[in-house]
């Protein structure tokens, strides 16, 4: 059961839509802590800054879209991941360290170079958004 005064590993994203990439770095934050805390902005037919206007997703569609692909390596919402909706949050500001870091994960470029913009192209290519 996911435990909410465990340490964990925070993601916060549009995941639009979740993909192989997200997959891969969600793979390398439960390994840190056992647990992450997925949080998806609320930008659905919203800008989500610079060249983040294109949000097809809904709230549920999210949810659907990263349990069920985190469900293919058995990863379970309530016991590895929680996800939560948040705002729009297009800036994080700290005052110091006070337990925790911020971390950017280098991926080869296999991994590096998955597009959620590509990804959406294709869908509408093919009449499936």
């Amino acid at each position: 059961m996911f435990d909410w005064k465990k340490p964990t590993v925070q993601m916060l994203g549009r995941w639009q839509p979740w993909h192989d990439g997200h997959q891969a770095l969600f793979k390398r934050c439960v390994a840190k802590t056992g647990q992450v805390a997925i949080q998806v902005r609320d930008v659905q037919g919203a800008s989500g800054g610079a060249g983040q206007d294109d949000n097809p997703f809904d709230w549920e569609t999210v949810c659907k879209n990263i349990e069920n692909g985190l469900a293919k390596d058995g990863f379970r919402r309530g016991k590895e991941y929680e996800i939560m909706l948040v705002p729009n949050i297009v800036n994080i500001t700290y005052g110091r360290g006070v337990g925790y870091v911020f971390e950017e994960e280098v991926f080869e470029d296999e991994i590096h170079n998955i597009s959620a913009t590509n990804i959406r192209k294709k869908m509408r290519d093919e009449g499936k958004l």
